[in-house]
């Protein structure tokens, strides 16, 4: 199908146009682009015109940090997406995922986080990828992740891996990366990848780099003021390995973030990083309030433990005291987690209510007292550990300091979305529209090309997507259409589910999957697999880094 997108602006990481152009986009690829003319004519021998009206034309989104492994098939998703100019979402994260396996350890443990698939079963990353291919508005691409191989392999074992286990491991990483898998994930605040030693994450990011693939972490020990460990772990790993690196949701005080990144590259180090524009977290409650000790079980004996009173007890005595430690929370955590999803119908009533606030209304409807570390339990317990929490930080950080960290030429955009919940993180629906608003309009930290090549085009390059992250003749044509002076997101901590406005026309593949706002039906969405990208993106991206 041929279209013509025109009178619009065109940006991408190279700069943006001296003036209007129009746009041809003829099957999947953009065949030509040149300066806007008024021909009615013309317009007449295009299947479709979209009237650009002096928009920005902009490179399709690309979200290198997603948790929609099994939520991009729900159109509510994609349009969550789609409204922000998303058109590509790397999932696979925080080494826990479907594929390689049969999906149910992730199903089980990361349910509150990424749930279940549809369909996949088994298969490998070639089966995951085939998934994606036209049943989605919205393209995928998955990393291997590296606590599922752990769980292949070794079980719910905490033991070091043993030779014969790390030889199993390789295979099963090489096997994902020969398949299309855009690198490998580690969680390591999660199980089992919490058990993983460097020696092990080293041996597994040694095909890794043989592949010219990325390695991807989420750092050991949480981040913030304890950032420096876990950059020294990736950065040991990067010295060892060859491979290049790239830091998951990477927060922490500016000057820190800046710091640790000079350090790197002083070493040689290959790093990139993403940051979502926000600063509290989401994960799974059981993760900062439970021991991995006891989560690596099976769900079930965990909810057993939880239920027994001896059981609760001894956590309440021996670990509750340290998880103000272990988890970077302070005193003060039972008023800094806030329930975004509870599985339990029971406990319906306390989505978006912190823990402090749930124990206090549980206790007005029991009529006994109930303290947080009972109602957290509780919770658990009924949910049958299908809870996530947005958590709080000891210090919010203003725009400002985000936007220090975000104008960092190693940063990529990543929205780290969890789309399960009825109270979720604002970021899933709200992350890359705000990029644009804050970044460029309210804190004029980045231009409108260095904000290309934050949202799109360094990811591109970056994790080898092909012809993608350029508005180019003959790059695929995923393209956005932006408002400038109208984009921003609308999901808040206390209204997270507002769909971002500003962007009413998307096209994935050459195909409008977004017209004034709406979805068309359309699913041109394909896995995307690891491939070659062309030198003249990755001289333009370079150069763009370079002037971020």
């Amino acid at each position: 199908m041929s279209i013509l997108i025109r009178n619009a602006i065109v940006v991408d990481a190279a700069g943006a146009g001296a003036g209007a152009s129009d746009v041809v986009v003829d099957g999947e690829r953009i065949a030509r682009i040149g300066p806007a003319t008024s021909d009615d004519a013309r317009d007449a021998a295009h299947a479709h015109v979209i009237d650009g009206r002096g928009r920005l034309l902009m490179p399709g989104f690309v979200d290198a940090h997603s948790h929609a492994d099994g939520a991009l098939f729900d159109p509510d998703v994609q349009l969550a997406l789609l409204r922000q100019g998303v058109t590509t979402v790397i999932g696979g994260q925080d080494g826990v995922s479907y594929a390689p396996g049969d999906g149910a350890y992730a199903t089980e443990y990361f349910a509150a986080i990424n749930g279940g698939h549809p369909s996949y079963r088994g298969g490998g990353i070639a089966a995951l990828l085939a998934a994606y291919d036209g049943t989605t508005a919205v393209n995928a691409g998955v990393l291997v992740p590296a606590g599922t191989v752990r769980f292949v392999v070794s079980g719910r074992s905490t033991d070091a891996a043993s030779p014969d286990e790390l030889d199993r491991m390789r295979v099963l990483v090489a096997d994902g990366l020969a398949d299309g898998a855009l690198g490998l994930s580690t969680g390591l605040d999660y199980v089992p990848g919490i058990f993983a030693d460097t020696a092990e994450l080293a041996a597994l990011a040694g095909p890794v780099a043989d592949a010219g693939a990325v390695y991807v972490s989420h750092m050991r020990g949480g981040y913030e003021a304890n950032s420096a460990a876990g950059i020294a772990e990736m950065a040991a790993i990067a010295r060892e390995t060859g491979a290049r690196i790239h830091v998951s949701h990477f927060h922490a005080e500016p000057h820190l973030v800046r710091e640790l990144l000079a350090e790197l590259e002083r070493d040689g180090v290959d790093a990139t990083f993403d940051a979502y524009p926000y600063t509290r977290g989401c994960s799974i409650l059981a993760m900062p309030i439970l021991p991995a000790s006891l989560t690596v079980r099976p769900g079930s004996e965990v909810v057993a433990e939880l239920a027994d009173p001896a059981a609760r007890a001894r956590l309440r005595r021996e670990w509750f005291p340290t998880i103000t430690r272990s988890a970077g929370l302070g005193p003060e955590w039972p008023s800094m987690l806030t329930l975004a999803h509870v599985a339990a119908p029971d406990y319906d009533w306390a989505h978006g209510l912190t823990i402090a606030q749930g124990a206090a209304e549980a206790s007005g409807r029991s009529g006994t007292s109930i303290d947080a570390i009972d109602f957290a339990l509780d919770v658990l317990v009924a949910s049958r550990l299908e809870v996530n929490v947005v958590m709080a930080v000891q210090r919010e950080r203003s725009d400002a300091g985000l936007a220090e960290i975000l104008s960092h030429r190693a940063a990529i955009g990543g929205s780290d979305g969890i789309f399960i919940g009825r109270h979720p993180h604002p970021r899933a629906r709200g992350s890359f529209s705000r990029y644009l608003a804050m970044l460029v309009r309210e804190q004029a930290a980045l231009g409108w090309a260095d904000a290309a090549a934050l949202v799109s085009s360094r990811a591109a390059a970056r994790f080898g997507l092909g012809d993608r992250g350029a508005v180019r003749e003959g790059f695929v044509a995923d393209l956005v259409l932006v408002d400038p002076d109208a984009v921003r997101a609308t999901a808040s901590y206390v209204e997270p589910l507002g769909l971002a406005v500003g962007i009413d026309d998307v096209l994935v593949a050459g195909v409008p999957v977004l017209a004034g706002g709406a979805l068309t039906g359309a699913t041109p969405g394909r896995g995307i697999r690891r491939g070659g990208i062309t030198t003249d993106v990755a001289a333009v991206d370079t150069a763009a880094l370079e002037e971020a």
